[in-house]
């Protein structure tokens, strides 16, 4: 039978979210009901507010989760009533070329549900990306859930479903930063601080942070930062080359999204690094190098997309880490807040007040 539930809206661009009772309905075949404990505020989530990923409104935002899966439908063997589940918008198919090449991470299929949660007049709700999570309980495809270890506390093990992934797995997954390396990571929020942990769990020697910010680069530290740079005052690649004996950085990761910065990253990178970008361009923007600069300096160029990783064999992992000390997830929680604090969160986010605030869905405030 349909449940009716609280859930957070953005009914036209650039409008403020609302709280309105939305409809779930039961698990079809390969569907879940999870009950939501947690979701973090993620800039993706006000992208789709603003109307920047597509215009199909009204949506139902919040898709960086954690909860309790409360049924399935048929077919579904993977995960079951009462599993502690972190919730993942890569849902593979097993199926496609990259998934028949021994590549799931790159699935070139991936699914949501089928059914359609709703408002209560009939109106049809687009889940932000395919999950839809501030409400009480979404309606997701199964192999959007992961099962992982519930010591974890949700609000903490939630934000692996976005943005503390897309960052880790540009360290670990997409640049494949090793033992003694040097990296550099150009952005100091959210994606750019998870980076720069990655950088320090799989073993650099030296870790760059780069910001216009001294309080974001304050929080870098937190996280692992060996150096940090005001771009706004020092040229950043000069100073990136001044710390790694005059060569450059092993690894640069460009978790901003802007085209100079990019260069910048570019021409930070040690002969044969690699350069990563994770922060999002917009379509309109474009970048020109010298081609002969691309070849003579050798290395990599690489975009990393959700972190490039797999969620059944990361989430469970990273979160093993996590409990065993290893992996500060805690310093990425910067408040606890309620449903309705959404749209206030969207602001905090703007600014730059919090790296990230974590809706606790059973009313916890903090």
């Amino acid at each position: 039978m349909a449940q009716e539930v609280r859930g957070i809206i953005a009914r036209a661009k650039g409008e403020p979210v609302s709280l309105e009772t939305i409809v779930v309905p039961d698990p079809g075949p390969g569907e879940a009901v999870v009950q939501i404990q947690a979701c973090g505020v993620c800039h993706t989530d006000l992208h789709y507010r603003e109307g920047g990923i597509n215009d199909e409104f009204p949506f139902l935002l919040g898709h960086e989760a954690a909860g309790i899966v409360e049924s399935v439908g048929a077919g579904v063997n993977d995960v079951a009533p009462g599993d502690f589940v972190i919730l993942n918008w890569r849902a593979v198919c097993g199926n496609c070329r990259s998934c028949l090449r021994g590549r799931p991470q790159f699935c070139f299929n991936t699914h949501n549900a089928t059914q359609k949660m709703t408002l209560t007049d009939g109106t049809e709700l687009s889940p932000a990306l395919g999950i839809g999570a501030f409400c009480d309980k979404t309606l997701v495809a199964a192999g959007q859930c992961t099962k992982v270890n519930p010591a974890a506390a949700p609000e903490v093990a939630g934000l692996l479903g976005c943005g503390v992934m897309a960052g880790l797995g540009a360290a670990m997954n997409t640049g494949q930063v090793g033992r003694g390396d040097s990296v550099a990571v150009f952005g100091c929020g959210g994606v750019g601080d998870a980076a720069i942990e990655g950088a320090r769990v799989a073993g650099a020697h030296t870790i760059i942070a780069v910001d216009l910010d001294d309080k974001k680069l304050e929080w870098a530290k937190n996280f692992g930062a060996t150096h940090t740079i005001n771009a706004a005052n020092e040229d950043p690649v000069e100073k990136i080359r001044e710390y790694t004996g005059g060569n450059g950085a092993d690894v640069v990761i460009e978790a901003i999204g802007l085209p100079n910065v990019y260069e910048q990253a570019f021409y930070a990178r040690d002969l044969a690094g690699t350069v990563v970008l994770v922060g999002v361009p917009n379509p309109e923007m474009k970048v020109e190098l010298p081609f002969i600069d691309i070849f003579g300096r050798g290395g990599a160029l690489k975009s990393s997309w959700y972190g490039d990783c797999l969620p059944s064999r990361d989430f469970p992992m990273l979160i093993d880490l996590y409990l065993q000390g290893r992996l500060n997830l805690d310093g990425f929680v910067s408040e606890r807040i309620n449903l309705e604090d959404v749209e206030a969160a969207f602001h905090k986010m703007e600014s730059g007040e919090v790296l990230r605030s974590v809706v606790m869905i059973d009313g916890v405030s903090a």
